[in-house]
Order: structure tokens, then C-alpha cells, then sequence
């Protein structure tokens, strides 16, 4: 595609309503960094969405770019990508956060913009326009992630169980209080490191096809800084709905449970942000607090609560597909 079927002033749109969905999905996503801590009571709500906004923006300088690069080149074909697609890609996914948000469901901000990016290239050019490499490896973790943050998260309460199994359970709470504050630190940085980056790809996709930017170069140091802070942004205003749902409906969390499943959920997130697959934040955290549940007791887990996320977990990438088409087909009407 060639950059002078762009005008100026489309490009800029299609970049704001990139950052938008940037701001939204930290919005969305506050709850899987601060649940566990303001659930446990170890910080404030105000205080714990500053927290994880900060770490959210340090992981600009610990990650590097691959969940970035596989969102802008490997999941649909870079000859197919023009100011439609993206159009539709984005109002498909943030169609679907606002949808989820409003219902308090922690569903995917990150496979809401797959199924996005999936939608509007299939409307364009049919299936043969998909990336399987890519779409596959983002499919297949939409199992693992939850899986592992289960099992890591299950296997460090054990763990703690037996290092602790003589101390109190006042002098227990009193360390995991402060030691909380390390683990939310960690997830946070996961969170802002796997997620801003998909925000990234976006925008970088649409630029090498305006022909404003090129492979080589890489994604352009102002997109990067601007996601970031947009991902900040909105993890410092805050989904309260879905922090409910996450913290409370799942199962009760004591400081130490907390610990154990953001220290789960983040070494699943520095894994898979190192190995460039864009995987959810809100699957992963999910699995690591059931984890920490099940080691408890699992008659303590709320597996109605859990199994109706599960459901938004399945419907999200058909949805927010089918939402991308649509409004792709209306870009195509609108300039």
C-alpha cells in the first residue's frame, strides 16, 4: 500500500484510536495488577493504581520489543494492512472492552485486539490473509497462561505453607503484607511490558503501511514512549468494576495467597513477553488466583464465578472478530 492513499489527518486518527485502546486496556486491565493487593488490603485503591501505573511505565526499560514485533508482522499478512483494517481492528476490540468493562467481566484486552486484527483482515481478504505461526502461538496460550500461573501459583502457596508451617499465622500476614508489595511491583511491570507492546504493533503496522516508517528502523521511539504512558494512564484511572470480580467473587485472598499468585502470574508474564507472544494478563492472573485458592482448599474457590469467565475467555476472539468486520465494512463507507 502506498502512504499517499492515507491522508494526514486519518493516520492521526487511527493513532489516537490506537493510544485510546492503549488507555483502555490498562482501564480494563488496573484489576489483574491491583486486585490481589487491594483485595488483601496491603494498599489503598488509590494508592495501589499509582503503583501499578509506575511499574507499568519502568518496563519500558526492561523488555524489549518482540510481542511488538510479532502483533505488527506476524499475525496478518503486512500487504493486506491499510487504515480499514486498523479502523476495524480497533473498534472491534475497544467495542468489546467497553462491553466486558460494563459488565464487570475480566475478559482479554489482548485477544480482543487478535480477534480484532483477525475480523477486519478476513472482511478485507478471506482467510488466506492469516499468519497461522503467530495466531497459532497466541491460540495455544490462551490455555497455557492460565495453566501456568495455576500451577506456579498453586506450587509457591505449598511451598510457603511448608517454609512458614511454624510460624504464626499474624507473623505470616505481617511479612506478606510487605513482601505483596514486591510481587505487585512484578506483575505490574509483566503487565505494562506484554501489553503496551501489542498497542505498539499496532501502530507500527499502520505506519509501514503508510509508508511512513520502514522494518528496518523499527518501532519508532515516540510510539513506544506514548504507549507506554497511555497504558499508565489508564491503569491510574482504574477498572473498579472488574477489580471486584477479580479480588472478592474468585476466592478470598489473604496477603501471603496474594503474593503467591502475582509472583506466579508475573514469572508466566517475563516468560512470555520474553519469548514474543502476546498472551493475557487477565487469563494469567485468573489461573494464578484459582491456583492459590485450590492449594487452600477447593471447595474455597468460586468455580461458577471462574467458569463464566472462562466463557468470556472463549467468546472474546469470535466477538471481537465479528465486531472488527463490521466495522470495517462501515470504514470502508466513512473515508
Amino acid at each position: 500500500m502506498n502512504g499517499l492513499q492515507i491522508s494526514l489527518w486519518v493516520l492521526v486518527m487511527l493513532v489516537v484510536l490506537a493510544l485510546l485502546f492503549d488507555f483502555m486496556n490498562g482501564f480494563h486491565d488496573a484489576a489483574n495488577s491491583i486486585a490481589t493487593v487491594v483485595s488483601t488490603g496491603v494498599l489503598r485503591p488509590h494508592h495501589a493504581v499509582a503503583f501499578a501505573a509506575f511499574f507499568n511505565f519502568v518496563a519500558i526499560f526492561i523488555f524489549h520489543l518482540k510481542v511488538a514485533t510479532t502483533v505488527g508482522k506476524g499475525t496478518i499478512e503486512p500487504q493486506i494492512v491499510d487504515h480499514y483494517v486498523v479502523f476495524g481492528a480497533l473498534v472491534g476490540a475497544i467495542s468489546w472492552n467497553l462491553i466486558t468493562w460494563y459488565y464487570g467481566i475480566p475478559s482479554s484486552s489482548s485477544h480482543a485486539l487478535i480477534g480484532g486484527l483477525v475480523g477486519a483482515a478476513v472482511a478485507k481478504a478471506g482467510t488466506s490473509a492469516l499468519i497461522g505461526s503467530g495466531l497459532i502461538k497466541t491460540v495455544v496460550f490462551i490455555l497455557v497462561s492460565p495453566t501456568l500461573g495455576f500451577v506456579l501459583g498453586s506450587i509457591l502457596m505449598v511451598l510457603v505453607a511448608w517454609l512458614f508451617r511454624r510460624s504464626t499465622p499474624r507473623r505470616v500476614d505481617r511479612w506478606f503484607r510487605r513482601l505483596q508489595l514486591f510481587s505487585a511491583a512484578l506483575y505490574s511491570l509483566g503487565h505494562g511490558g506484554n501489553d503496551a507492546q501489542k498497542t505498539m504493533g499496532i501502530i507500527w503496522m499502520l505506519l509501514l503501511a503508510a509508508g511512513v516508517s520502514s522494518a528496518q528502523d523499527g518501532v519508532p521511539g515516540w510510539v513506544i514512549v506514548s504507549c507506554y504512558v497511555a497504558i499508565g494512564l489508564g491503569t491510574l484511572f482504574g477498572g473498579w468494576r472488574i477489580v471486584k470480580t477479580m479480588g472478592q467473587k474468585i476466592t478470598k485472598l489473604k496477603p501471603v495467597g496474594g503474593f503467591c499468585a502475582e509472583t506466579g502470574g508475573a514469572i508466566t508474564l517475563f516468560l512470555a513477553t520474553a519469548l514474543g507472544i502476546p498472551v493475557s494478563t487477565t487469563h494469567t492472573i485468573t489461573g494464578a488466583i484459582v491456583g492459590v485458592g485450590s492449594a487452600n482448599n477447593v471447595r474455597a474457590v468460586r468455580w461458577g464465578v471462574a467458569g463464566g469467565i472462562v466463557w468470556a475467555w472463549v467468546f472474546t476472539i469470535p466477538a471481537s472478530a465479528f465486531m472488527a468486520a463490521m466495522a470495517w465494512w462501515l470504514g470502508t463507507h466513512l473515508f
